[in-house]
């Protein structure tokens, strides 16, 4: 795989840690895991710690001069994050409470970031094994148990016969979320929802199974930075509603403002902005 990547040697090392992470997280699942509210109330398990614990071990082991921020040691002062030029961005377990609720919708993230803008990103599905792995000028490929990587990409309209597919968060949404939705179905005709869980959302973008994936309502940092290099790799983009491109500046909230993500060359690119600035 390594020769795909001579661009960047950290991607198939990442690959892998990925994949460990993920044997870490499977023990725990549908095993009755104890679950612990966090400071902001949202729940931990010890398969999240594991796998943090997995993850940051093995980036410190890959280069000690690159700092971590995980979920689930996310408190560094700001003053600190400003003087990163280059960081890890981890989420050990996106889709805790999918996990929780014995779903198979759970993934294990890390992205690459320099200058606050995504350099490569992997998610890993440790149920399968698929996992996807790209970010802009690189390429983005899915990679399957006993299979060749595959390259991957958006697709910029529909197949024939299949409707605009917009993919949604199964548990988060939002009335400015719903407006934009209608106003996107009278351009484009009645529109299919795809329901799907963690950061595997802007995969399906990234592998050309869905068009659009409107966020308006609240994320961490880490929930999208690793999928967001896929499908930048895949021709897409992902932008704040004003259209400037998404990125992660160590800003004091860890919290991101809301977000599009499409194909970069979609001919309904302006109307979904227009939307959303409304």
């Amino acid at each position: 795989m390594s020769e795909l990547f001579l661009g960047h040697p950290f991607i198939a090392p990442v690959i892998e840690l990925a994949r460990q992470a993920g044997e870490v997280i499977l023990p725990y699942w549908r095993a009755d895991v104890a679950v612990t509210a966090k400071a902001d109330d949202s729940p931990v398990t010890a398969a999240d710690l594991a796998a943090h614990h997995l993850i940051l071990a093995g980036l410190t082991a890959l280069d000690p001069s690159i700092p971590v921020l995980s979920e689930e040691d996310a408190d560094i002062d700001q003053n600190i994050r400003a003087g990163w030029q280059r960081w890890w961005l981890v989420d050990p377990l996106d889709g805790t409470k999918e996990f929780i609720a014995g779903s198979e919708e759970f993934t294990v993230n890390i992205a690459l970031i320099e200058q606050g803008r995504v350099v490569f990103g992997v998610v890993s599905m440790p149920t399968s094994g698929r996992c996807y792995f790209g970010g802009a000028g690189l390429g983005a490929w899915r990679s399957d148990v006993k299979e060749a990587p595959k390259q991957i990409q958006v697709r910029t309209v529909p197949a024939a016969g299949e409707a605009f597919t917009v993919v949604a968060s199964r548990r988060h949404s939002s009335p400015e979320q719903e407006r934009l939705l209608a106003g996107l179905s009278e351009g484009l005709g009645e529109l299919k929802l795809a329901n799907i869980g963690s950061s595997l959302k802007f995969c399906l973008l990234a592998e050309g199974s869905a068009d659009c994936y409107p966020r308006l309502a609240p994320t961490s940092q880490w929930d999208t930075a690793a999928a967001q290099g896929v499908l930048e790799g895949a021709g897409g983009e992902v932008l704040e509603l004003s259209g400037v491109p998404f990125s992660y500046p160590a800003r004091e909230s860890l919290l991101n403002p809301f977000f599009l993500a499409l194909p970069a060359k979609a001919a309904w690119r302006d109307r979904l902005l227009s939307l959303a600035r409304s």
